[in-house]
């Protein structure tokens, strides 16, 4: 296991902007298809009044950011959303409720949602706040695939954003969620006015687990209104892409989702970033309480990048001397060949 510092990852992030990319894009083409974008929908089954004090969060109880409170959704509706997501091309099913930590009167509802939606054939990821270790092994038994806890920014930063918990009822949550079998989903939000090395050193936290999240979610902030970061400043759109390139590099193996915040991103933006190895997304227009792209929207822009959601990984790693021109467009193949 490669051990990170924020050395090393400071010495990546200055690479000059065409050379950063090159590195990622070649690391990911050693361990990846190219072309290939896993597509995950993410509900929310219960929204509002959360007791956390998250600046950035829209459904914290102690901001007026008119998200109205409303209870657990009722199973029958969480299946049928995951169904419309299942045809729509999503294969992991996410599912978010405002909960510091669920309690152990929701837990039965819980491992039947999960049920449910693993029995149509999808892979299942929820947050819901902390775990203790007796409920991360209970989501394992019923088959829950996927955790998602980010850690948000970086440690030195966390006191300026949450004061409710701290940096390291995060990791032991991730620890407990990996004790009892399940994957990892974890990354962080950029533009809370965070340093450059508060985003860095984040990484090099979630690199050093071990393993590396199997999921890293790369946010931009979404501005609402009524949160204390509001008016946070703009984030550059190259310093962004930048991070990018760096998890790739730094966790080569995992997903890098290109999260939320895509809604005011240009097709341009978008596609840099999966040029520095981002190669999942969310997909449907709204991810909890935020917009994002229309799934036409997003499907536009797959073909004009030859993007196949549908392509799952290879079986073998691509070597990472891999030649440039190595993957074809799906739709291209035939007529590049006939002409070799």
């Amino acid at each position: 296991m490669t051990r990170w510092t924020l050395a090393r990852a400071q010495a990546l992030y200055q690479l000059p902007f065409m050379e950063l990319l090159y590195q990622a894009q070649t690391v990911h083409r050693a361990h990846h298809d190219p072309q290939h974008i896993q597509i995950s929908t993410l509900l929310s089954i219960k929204t509002g009044a959360c007791p956390e004090d998250c600046k950035y969060c829209p459904q914290s109880a102690r901001y007026q950011t008119g998200v109205a409170r409303e209870t657990l959704l009722k199973i029958d509706d969480i299946v049928s959303a995951a169904e419309r997501a299942r045809a729509q091309g999503a294969t992991r099913f996410c599912m978010g409720a405002a909960w510091r930590d669920p309690k152990e009167k929701d837990m039965p509802y819980l491992v039947e949602v999960v049920r449910r939606v693993k029995a149509l054939g999808m892979e299942t990821c929820m947050t819901l706040g902390m775990l203790d270790e007796n409920k991360a092994q209970t989501l394992a038994d019923a088959g829950l695939d996927y955790y998602n806890h980010n850690l948000d920014t970086s440690r030195r930063y966390y006191g300026e954003i949450i004061t409710t918990r701290n940096y390291d009822d995060r990791l032991h949550t991730l620890q407990h969620v990996r004790n009892a079998g399940m994957k990892i989903c974890s990354g962080g939000i950029l533009g809370m006015g965070e340093e450059d090395d508060d985003r860095l050193a984040m990484l090099v936290e979630l690199a050093n687990l071990n393993p590396p999240p199997e999921s890293v979610p790369i946010n931009q902030l979404v501005r609402v209104r009524g949160t204390p970061l509001a008016q946070a400043d703009d984030l550059e759109p190259f310093d962004f892409i930048r991070v990018i390139a760096v998890a790739r590099i730094m966790m080569p193996a995992s997903a890098v989702r290109l999260s939320a915040g895509r809604e005011s991103m240009n097709e341009q933006m978008q596609a840099l970033c999966f040029m520095a190895g981002a190669n999942s997304i969310f997909y449907g227009c709204k991810l909890l309480t935020t917009p994002n792209p229309t799934e036409d929207r997003d499907a536009a822009l797959f073909a004009k990048l030859d993007l196949n959601p549908e392509m799952r990984q290879m079986a073998e790693a691509v070597p990472a001397t891999a030649a440039v021109g190595k993957y074809y467009p799906k739709k291209r193949h035939s007529a590049m060949r006939a002409e070799e």
